[in-house]
């Protein structure tokens, strides 16, 4: 065991210097053992945007794959959302916290999300103790109107900035008892972002007048929302002049006074952003983030005001629906789309912990190996158990063997120089001299045929054919011995090469259906939440190969040593018979 013991170790203290974490960065606070960082890529690998934008809300989903809602409050009270710094807290809003189906959505203030780079960064902190519930404040977007999450609690018509609605009609009855003026719609519990308002191609729902909605003629004015229709057809935004619905064709139809545009197919039964800009003389129509169409206004276009009319004649979801008196970008409608859909070129999240962060706060080290190894199941757990037991009998016996053939080879070595200067066959010495030599334990065993025949002795009569026969064969059944010998534990590394990677798929196929169900059953169905466990089954396979690669290299090597071991064994045979039969034969 002496050699296994000075080989394993270095080997060890490599994998746990690969395992463990790299030197700590600073922590926003100790008390709080866990965050998550959530990175906008806007360069040209992620969502590229060519201007700075300020002031933006951004949705930061929650899932099981970036957030460990075990060791947070059951009721979210421990969450702060800091920026990159670590040190300047961000302004946010809890829309859904939901500990038991591990899902949660927070509307983050962004300052600045500047373009080119995948470091505009924000961090999530939680699960501390002692610590006071955060002021929840109103978080929309600067320069927003109205903003309409559809996540009163009541079924409430509320502007997310705050202000309580008044309506005409609805679409439903009231679900829960509220103030004689707060409308109430038919609620969709997983919507885009949250939850949604679900419209049947009824009359829809009407908002009274606001002097804050209206748009004067001529001024900038512009509207975001998130559509999911399950039938082609009617009105999903209407204020005076201003319309925006879809045809039977699934087109996005937009209209300001006289002027009307259309763009862009709208599939049923999928959600789509929709934006509209009017505003430097143009009506723009974004879908998806993409500009649709677009047309020149008459200098006198009309003044944007009146009741707001949702829904009317439209079969289907509704969600973020944002009104703005400003001029919105290009930049900012791919923004916007990209981040409230959770587009994954854009938006990555990981969870850390206190401790698996490297100095630049990446966590590419110590980060990435805690997720996934946090995120492996107890199947993937008793396969790598399982794959690392087979490592270290297949590195034991390639060690073994090792030793065994280079001792063997030194001695078969040493013997044939001394048989071969050996005038008399007889005379050399045999496996007492040379212990570690196969070769002299076969011609110690040939030997004493010899002797049991009376070779060597005087008066000894001449070898026949017969007796050389029968003393060939017993040296073969000796070499035959001393093949099994050196072949001895050579299965076991047959059954690391064919079992190891078969026990790995084994536990990775477990594990992604383990996570595949898990993700079914909390209905948060993103690239982000599947992620992680995905990944943490494939360490199943990896364990599975790395038992597979080094035997499969060490079985390689000992065969063919071994071979040419058992290639000398069969030349000394027939030296040997030979040299016996001239020397003490029948003439």
């Amino acid at each position: 065991m002496r050699p296994l013991a000075w080989f394993t170790r270095p080997a060890l203290l490599l994998l746990l210097s690969l395992a463990v974490a790299t030197p700590v960065a600073a922590w926003w606070n100790e008390s709080y053992k866990l965050r998550t960082q959530v990175v906008l890529n806007t360069s040209q690998a992620g969502v590229p945007i060519s201007e700075a934008l300020s002031g933006v809300a951004v949705p930061v989903r929650l899932h099981s794959g970036n957030f460990d809602f075990l060791d947070a409050r059951t009721d979210g009270s421990d969450l702060r959302v800091l920026a990159a710094d670590d040190k300047t807290p961000l302004r946010f809003q809890v829309e859904r916290y939901d500990a038991v189906a591990e899902l949660a959505v927070l509307w983050v203030a962004v300052p600045t999300v500047a373009p080119g780079t995948d470091t505009n960064l924000l961090r999530v902190y939680a699960a501390a103790e002692g610590v006071a519930a955060e002021p929840q404040t109103p978080v929309v977007d600067s320069g927003a109107l109205l903003t309409l999450r559809f996540d009163d609690p009541n079924g409430a018509m509320r502007d997310a900035g705050g202000a309580l609605l008044t309506s005409t009609t609805s679409t439903t009855a009231p679900t829960a008892p509220a103030a004689p003026t707060a409308p109430t719609f038919a609620i969709e519990p997983n919507g885009m972002i949250g939850q949604s308002a679900r419209f049947d191609a009824g009359a829809g729902l009407e908002l009274a007048p606001a002097d804050r909605l209206r748009a004067a003629a001529g001024a900038p004015f512009s509207l975001s929302l998130w559509a999911r229709p399950a039938l082609l057809g009617g009105t999903l935004f209407a204020q005076g002049p201003l319309t925006v619905g879809l045809d039977a064709s699934g087109k996005v139809v937009a209209g300001l006074g006289r002027q009307r545009i259309e763009g862009g197919a709208l599939p049923p039964s999928a959600w789509v952003h929709i934006g509209l800009t009017v505003g430097a003389g143009r009506l723009t129509l974004y879908v998806d983030g993409t500009q649709a169409a677009q047309a020149d206004l008459a200098p006198a276009a009309p003044a944007i005001e009146g009741a707001l009319r949702l829904g009317a004649g439209y079969a289907g979801l509704i969600d973020e629906l944002q009104l703005s008196g400003t001029l919105r970008s290009a930049d900012w409608m791919k923004f916007n789309r990209a981040a409230q859909g959770a587009d994954a070129k854009l938006v990555a999240s990981m969870l850390q912990r206190e401790g698996q962060v490297s100095e630049d706060g990446d966590g590419a080290q110590g980060g990435y190996i805690g997720i996934l190894v946090k995120n492996l199941t107890i199947d993937a757990w008793v396969v790598i158990g399982l794959c690392g037991v087979m490592l270290v009998i297949a590195i034991w016996v390639m060690i073994d063997k090792t030793v065994l053939v280079q001792r063997v080879d030194r001695g078969n070595r040493g013997f044939l120089l001394g048989f071969r200067a050996s005038a008399d066959p007889m005379l050399a010495q045999g496996a007492q001299v040379h212990a570690s030599s196969p070769l002299a334990r076969l011609y110690d065993a040939g030997i004493a045929q010899l002797r049991q025949r009376g070779i060597g002795e005087a008066g000894a009569l001449p070898l026949s054919g017969a007796s050389m026969d029968a003393v060939k064969a017993a040296v073969d059944a000796d070499m035959v011995r001393e093949s099994q010998r050196l072949n001895s534990l050579m299965v076991l590394l047959t059954i690391a090469i064919s079992g190891g990677p078969f026990l790995g798929l084994l536990g990775t196929v477990v594990g992604v259906m383990i996570t595949f169900a898990a993700i079914a059953q909390a209905g948060d169905v993103n690239v982000n939440a599947i992620a992680p466990g995905i990944a943490a089954a494939l360490l199943a396979t990896v364990a599975g190969l790395a038992v597979a690669i080094p035997a499969l290299f060490g079985y390689n090597y000992l065969a063919s040593r071994i071979k040419n071991i058992s290639a000398d064994m069969q030349i000394f045979v027939d030296e040997f018979v030979t040299r016996v039969a001239e020397r003490y034969g029948q003439r």
